[in-house]
């Protein structure tokens, strides 16, 4: 890691303890309305210091850091549930920034990418269906018809991330239907969320907790939707393309992100066990089998955290096309890392662990879908698997 990175890291990280750990107990038992103004301010904050969307082009107000250079950033924002927004880099408002920027229009930049960019407006991103396995991306029922000038959109969505609040709604709808290509059936439409027909059903209650603005996800409705031709995002038929586009690097983004989320939890999990006393003089850490969840954590975080920071190396020498088995690879096994350094950093601290008074078991309830957004672990170990058994000569059809 250069110097300058690594100061950058440093900097950040004292600014994550500092000035956006201390909201972490008003959001947790007041949820995320209750610091939003605190965090504009800390945004405000981010971009005096020349912070702002670290991994966006410098033109568009970013500092311009290639991905492996974010990577070690997001580890850090990653922390606390809220060090992405403060940032600007959160999902799914960083994936749209970039989609745009690679296949906007100009109006489409000006009209979208500039408040986006500037923080000033959120989005959301429309693609799972609840009647439909998101395990097969290319299969669903939402569907655009060109009428004339206007695209006419009726489709059901569920899971878009931040869909409260949000000024716009990229949303993938089938606009092909007879293309024999299933994979050239579909293309991305951004649609203002003030448009007629679009409706907003519910706010989707995840492990008994609804969320609000940003930090929730919604199952919408659109009916008889009508926007301009314009607005179609990139070519016709392009639709799943520029997903997967945009899923290679954002899976970077998260794994990063869930490293961060485990490191926390680690050090939360070791400072608990040094502290704690079963018994007058005898801490928990103690005893072995605390220390056994303890190396074993360790040794988990540290392998994840290379894996990815090569996945993301070869991402930017190779494409996401060309670092596909290591994107899937690091998928599936940071999300289980993840999920075990969470259970057992809950499993020291016990009865606080459950508790709200640590960010743990906030972590647990939203970060368990890591092992099923951006493709179920199951679907990537079949991409690993098929690719590495197809150098052995068995070539494996779907």
């Amino acid at each position: 890691m250069a110097a300058s990175t690594a100061d950058l890291v440093r900097e950040v990280r004292e600014f994550v303890r500092e000035e956006i750990l201390p909201l972490e107990p008003a959001f947790l038992h007041h949820g995320f309305a209750a610091v939003l103004p605190a965090l504009r301010e800390k945004r405000q904050e981010v971009k005096a210091r020349g912070w702002w969307l670290p991994p966006f082009p410098r033109e568009w107000g970013g500092m311009g850091l290639g991905l492996l250079e974010f990577a070690r950033l997001s580890e850090e924002l990653g922390r606390t549930p809220l060090g992405h927004y403060v940032f600007n880099t959160q999902a799914p408002d960083i994936g749209n920034m970039e989609v745009l920027l690679k296949h906007g229009t100009p109006m489409q930049k000006e009209r979208f990418l500039k408040p986006l960019a500037a923080g000033e407006v959120r989005s959301s991103f429309g693609m799972t269906e609840p009647e439909y396995p998101g395990s097969n991306p290319v299969w669903m029922n939402t569907t655009a018809v060109l009428e004339g000038d206007h695209w006419v959109i009726n489709g059901h969505k569920w899971y878009t991330t931040g869909f409260e609040g949000s000024a716009f709604c990229i949303v993938m709808c089938i606009t092909d239907p007879d293309q024999p290509n299933p994979y050239a059936r579909a293309s991305q439409i951004i649609v203002p969320t003030d448009t007629p027909g679009f409706q907003h059903v519910r706010k989707i209650s995840v492990m008994g907790e609804q969320g609000e603005d940003w930090m929730s996800h919604s199952e919408i409705r659109l009916q008889g939707v009508r926007v301009p031709k314009e607005n179609l995002l990139g070519e016709r038929g392009r639709g799943f393309a520029i997903a997967q586009e945009r899923l290679g690097p954002g899976r970077i983004h998260h794994c990063m992100r869930w490293i961060g989320i485990a490191q926390r939890s680690f050090e939360l999990m070791c400072e608990h066990a040094a502290r704690r006393e079963l018994a007058p003089g005898k801490p928990l850490g103690s005893r072995q089998a605390i220390q056994h969840m303890i190396a074993e954590s360790k040794a988990e975080i540290h392998a994840a955290r290379l894996m990815v920071l090569d996945a993301a190396e070869k991402v930017e020498q190779q494409g996401a096309e060309g670092a596909r088995v290591e994107i899937s690879l690091i998928k599936f096994f940071v999300a289980g890392v993840l999920q075990r350094v969470l259970d057992r950093a809950i499993q020291v601290h016990g009865g606080l662990g459950m508790s709200d008074d640590l960010p743990l078991s906030f972590f647990y309830r939203h970060e368990r879908a890591a092992r099923i957004y951006d493709g179920a672990d199951e679907v990537h170990k079949t991409v690993v698997a098929r690719a590495v058994l197809k150098e052995y000569g068995l070539e494996v059809s779907l």
